[in-house]
């Protein structure tokens, strides 16, 4: 039996928790995750875990903070006016909005706080800052 390795395509069951154990993701009752490990597509901690599991194992990780979507960057809250934002996009704070620069790169971008004349943007992955634990299942290697 061979272990998955860089360069393989696996085929993933995962459940992503909290520190708090709440549930932020999970893939049980769908498809399994595909990707190829290695290539960039998963976080690093993720990545590294699923590396030399072998077909129908299973594990939990804790992926530090580091190994994970890394620290909150606070550089990356911003305060805009609310009349920066156009009117027809209705504001909530948890809303999520979208920005691209004059190159094409696109922001994704979470309403903070509400204030009466600006609105706190929010640029951080929601799981930034958050140490994960993963259970994961090894379902299949798909090839090389």
């Amino acid at each position: 039996m061979s272990n998955a390795e860089a360069g393989d395509t696996v085929r993933i069951h995962y459940t992503g928790r909290l520190d708090d154990g709440a549930t932020f993701d999970s893939s049980v009752g769908h498809d399994p995750l595909e990707f190829i490990l290695g290539a960039g597509h998963v976080i690093t901690g993720f990545d590294e875990a699923v590396t030399g599991m072998a077909v129908g194992e299973e594990k939990s990780v804790r992926l530090e903070v580091d190994a994970a979507y890394g620290p909150r960057d606070e550089d990356l809250v911003h305060v805009v006016a609310r009349d920066q934002i156009p009117a027809e996009i209705e504001l909530e704070v948890g809303t999520g909005l979208q920005t691209s620069d004059p190159d094409g790169n696109t922001t994704r971008l979470v309403v903070r706080e509400l204030r009466d004349a600006d609105v706190v943007l929010d640029a951080n992955h929601p799981l930034a800052g958050e140490a994960l634990t993963f259970d994961l299942h090894l379902v299949e290697i798909v090839g090389s």
